[in-house]
């Protein structure tokens, strides 16, 4: 169970001040210490980490004026507060976050100890905080000792036997400690997938590691602790390889694409190194080398999309036995290896996070049942169940049931490839749904799930039962990447408390190390899905490795010439791109994008240096693709109802990337750079203006909700308010319901945020029928649909795109908003309105924790609010300058008026402000 990072935060903030009372004289106490972005990092391979500490303080308005950290690699020093392999000293500074290391060259393999103390505006010293630590694992390729290892096999020479079976292999290394261990670590890539193990036991809580990229550049490893698993005398580790994304099925991805032109594939392989320190200093390493043992293994078929199945029969009864038997034989050392860097996996890995019962199992014909889980959402099943050797247990997944109860898995299948439509080539299944299968050993009671690969779901079918399954024998095991929590919301409109909910369930359903569009049919990262929900994801969850890991993903796919592929990592799909396989506008404005929000939520400037020369790079091919400024087509705004404002929406993009290049050459202090992309970006303006605006009316392009949504969020109008007065015609036409696509339903909430017009958002927002979220609620849905109307055997039933709705909750109904980059500075600006009384949630920001929470009594506004240490913030009350404020029982001074607001400024601290 996660600990509460509030009642953390209080605990070591108490143990800091109890452990150094007599040195402490500032309020202001630092406290979850964090290095890139994680407490204790037990791997990173960074040579200039960064630090960053939140603070807790008994008195408002409390300011950091400099700060000192030490760094060491022994306790003994740090204990001393003696940093002998950094001293920052005294730094005249209010910054907490993104402070870089500064010190002697880091070593691989080492542990450093920290601490921090900090002096507040009076130039007191706060207490050292409590110690942190961060590892280091490999900081240099050359670091490595282990070798690729496979069991031998190779392809098979026909596609077709692709989906005949292909046990995976196991391996195992026997060994001997002779003396006492002092630690122990294991640094692993296993492809596709792996689990490893020690003396049977599995290592760590992960599933689905490591995470899917580009191979060809960049191959992702996990360290864990394994001291407590290896014991004095005999041990064997143990690993099981799948597919994964590494060995995929040669299926044409929508008829068209083979995943495997376009991603650098191979055999199940795996490299690791356990690392043994012992209590006398001395250690050794154990590596995958050609003395490693290999033998097929139980799952004879995986693959991510259709499923995995397993023969118990076939386990390997000497796995874990020091001395084995034939079919042991010797590993190979691979020739052709995966090319890619190796990195540290730092985003937050994939675990089962939930497990479901059942809400009910029903016969549906003899032989064949029927569970519903009751909620739909990405992971696998796990059985448990006696039988006699050789049963086989078949379980099909869908996101419904048809009218006769049958199993609907029809939204679900692989890239819709359906008997009679789209054909996969050959030996592929002419429908892939997705099934696993389980053939039992006949051991008394036995219990499953699969290990490499997982799906979308609600019901499943389950057929070849030894008798009637129950409520009792399935368990539904919900995955998704372990992200953490940083966000909540509630109000006093209960269908919007559970539309909050159901999103999410679709945000965790698609978060398996890509953002995914949804989890069992295409499983990708498309851009244009992380732009338009980014912001909503990162009020609710830390994303700051896992966005960062999105924007390396894009980097990674590049095109030569510049442009942006529309997924990545890259499946071959470039639907409306623009050549040289780059996707369309909408879905490469991911990768600068997702670099902006990393700045604005985390202050991450790092990842804009790194990427910078990326982006000139992009912004070169599309000028080169542009004519006149403008682009002419483009995905646009997908799912809209009405017509799309294609080559509008598409020089909008092209608008955006220039904008946000101009923003980041300004950043990174390139005068040059940031005068030649504001000049692009105010020419692209023009033309824009000039095509698409219709001089004197207000109007874009066709007028829609759409061209009218993009005129005004990219703050093209030359008259906003006539702009406003045509949206709203179109608001009015369709009777208060939306006709926007994925881009401009996210930006209808930030337009009309911006013109205070959230009367207009709740109206819409609120509307029951078709179509709208809560028409969703109605019809059941425990996601968000792919598209308004209700899917029923085409698009997903678990999609993001539509939760930007989610980001409007944080940003207009609580108004909790960055007023700089990384919440140094915040605003508080709720945007009460009629229907609702009462919304309260916090977000717990990179420097701690702001909430915000309003209600309306009688003829009273209440707006309680918490402010962190080391960030000042502007409150916006609704209030007339007639209205007095008070806060508590004190008169508030006002600090102006402005759009029927009172607004007034703030330090760190809890607040209660009233007004009539």
């Amino acid at each position: 169970m996660r600990v509460n990072r509030t009642q953390f935060v209080f605990v070591i903030a108490v143990v800091a001040l109890i452990s150094n009372s007599v040195f402490a004289v500032s309020p202001l106490q630092p406290a979850l210490l964090t290095c890139e972005y994680r407490e204790n990092p037990l791997g990173i391979d960074t040579k200039s980490p960064r630090f960053a500490w939140n603070f807790i303080s008994p008195i408002r308005n409390q300011f950091q004026s400099a700060y000192e950290i030490i760094v060491a690699d022994k306790m003994d020093d740090i204990e001393k507060f003696n940093g002998t392999i950094w001293s920052s000293g005294k730094v005249i500074s209010s910054q907490n976050i993104q402070i870089e290391y500064g010190g002697k060259a880091l070593q691989s393999f080492t542990r450093y100890y920290w601490s921090v103390r900090t002096y507040d505006a009076n130039g007191e010293a706060s207490a050292w905080s409590p110690i942190a630590w961060f590892e280091t694992a490999m900081l240099e390729q050359n670091d490595w000792s282990a070798q690729w290892i496979s069991d031998g096999s190779t392809q098979p020479a026909k596609e077709e036997d692709y989906y005949k079976e292909d046990p995976m292999p196991l391996f195992r290394k026997a060994f001997v400690t002779k003396k006492k261990i002092a630690q122990a670590r294991l640094y692993i890539s296993g492809l596709g997938y792996y689990e490893a193990y020690i003396n049977g036991q599995k290592i760590g809580d992960h599933v689905l590691d490591p995470g899917f990229t580009t191979y060809a550049k960049q191959v992702q490893y996990v360290v864990y602790d394994i001291s407590p698993l290896i014991k004095k005398g005999n041990n064997v580790a143990g690993i099981m390889l799948g597919n994964g994304w590494w060995n995929p099925l040669p299926f044409k991805l929508f008829g068209r694409w083979d995943l495997r032109d376009y991603q650098q594939t191979g055999r199940p392989c795996v490299k690791a190194e356990f690392h043994i320190r012992y209590e006398d200093g001395t250690a050794e390493k154990i590596i995958t080398d050609e003395n490693w043992q290999t033998a097929p293994g139980p799952v004879v078929r995986n693959n991510v999309y259709i499923g995995e199945h397993y023969d118990a029969r076939l386990e390997q009864k000497d796995w874990f036995r020091f001395k084995t038997s034939k079919p042991w034989k010797n590993a190979v050392v691979l020739l052709r290896v995966p090319t890619g860097q190796m990195t540290v996996q730092m985003q937050p890995a994939i675990k089962v996070t939930k497990i479901l019962k059942p809400v009910s199992v029903t016969e549906l014909r003899p032989g064949v049942f029927i569970a519903d889980m009751g909620q739909n959402f990405a992971g696998v099943a796990r059985l448990r169940v006696k039988g006699r050797a050789g049963t086989k247990i078949t379980l099909r997944f869908g996101e419904g049931l048809f009218e006769d109860g049958s199993l609907n898995v029809m939204t679900t299948v692989a890239t819709q490839i359906k008997k009679g439509g789209i054909k996969a080539g050959p030996g592929a299944p002419e429908t892939m749904w997705q099934e696993d299968s389980y053939v039992l050993k006949g051991e008394g009671l036995e219990s499953w799930s699969p290990k490499f690969t997982f799906h979308g779901f609600r019901y499943v079918e389950i057929t070849g039962w030894p008798g009637t399954p129950t409520v009792n024998d399935l368990e539904g095991l919900r995955m998704n990447a372990d992200l953490p929590m940083n966000g909540d919301f509630a109000c006093s409109h209960e269908q919007f408390n559970k539309l909050h909910e159901i999103i999410q369930w679709t945000f965790l359903s698609n978060v398996f190390s890509v953002q995914s569009d949804c989890p069992a049919r295409e499983k990708m990262g498309y851009g244009a899905d992380m732009v338009v929900s980014a912001n909503a994801f990162m009020y609710n969850y830390d994303m700051a490795h896992f966005y960062g890991k999105s924007v390396r993903d894009f980097a990674n796919e590049q095109r030569p010439k510049g442009g942006m592929t529309e997924i990545a990592p890259f499946t071959g799909i470039d639907d409306r791109g623009y050549g040289d396989l780059s996707g369309p506008l909408g879905w490469q404005l991911a990768f600068p994008y997702l670099q902006k929000q990393l700045y604005e939520f985390y202050g991450d400037k790092r990842i804009i240096e790194t990427y910078y020369p990326a982006l000139q790079k992009q912004i070169s091919f599309l000028q080169s693709q542009a004519r006149n400024n403008l682009f002419y087509w483009d995905i646009s705004d997908h799912e809209a109802l009405d017509p799309k404002p294609e080559s509008f929406s598409a020089s909008a993009f092209y608008y955006h990337h220039a904008k946000l290049a101009a923003e980041f050459a300004a950043l990174l202090g390139n005068k040059v750079d940031s005068a030649r992309y504001t000049k692009l970006a105010d020419g692209i303006k023009r033309s824009i203006i000039n095509q698409f605006y219709i001089p004197g009316t207000g109007r874009f392009d066709n007028a829609t909700q759409s061209a009218q949504l993009f005129g005004l969020y990219y703050n093209l109008s030359p008259d906003s308010n006539k702009s406003m007065e045509w949206l709203n015609k179109e608001f009015e036409r369709h009777r208060w319901h939306l006709s926007t696509g994925i881009f401009s339903t996210q930006m209808l909430f930030e337009v009309m945020r911006k013109f205070n017009r959230n009367d207009i958002a709740y109206k819409i927002a609120s509307q029951e029928d078709f179509p709208g979220w809560l028409h969703m609620l109605k019809k059941g849905a425990t996601t968000l649909w792919e598209t308004w109307e209700f899917p029923e055997t085409g698009p997903s039933r678990n999609h993001p795109m539509f939760g930007s709705i989610d980001e409007w909750f944080y940003r207009s109904l609580l108004g909790i908003n960055a007023g700089s980059p990384g919440f140094g500075s915040i605003v508080i600006k709720p945007q009460p309105v009629d229907g609702l009384s009462w919304a309260k949630g916090s977000y717990q920001s990179v420097r701690g924790l702001i909430k915000s929470s309003w209600k309306k009594e009688a003829n009273r506004f209440i707006l309680d609010v918490s402010i962190p240490p080391n960030t000042k913030a502007e409150i916006w009350i609704p209030a007339g300058s007639k209205n007095p404020i008070y806060e508590g029982k004190r008169k508030q001074d006002v600090l102006r008026y402005e759009e029927g607001y009172a607004i007034v400024q703030v330090g760190s601290g809890d607040y209660s402000f009233e007004v009539e």
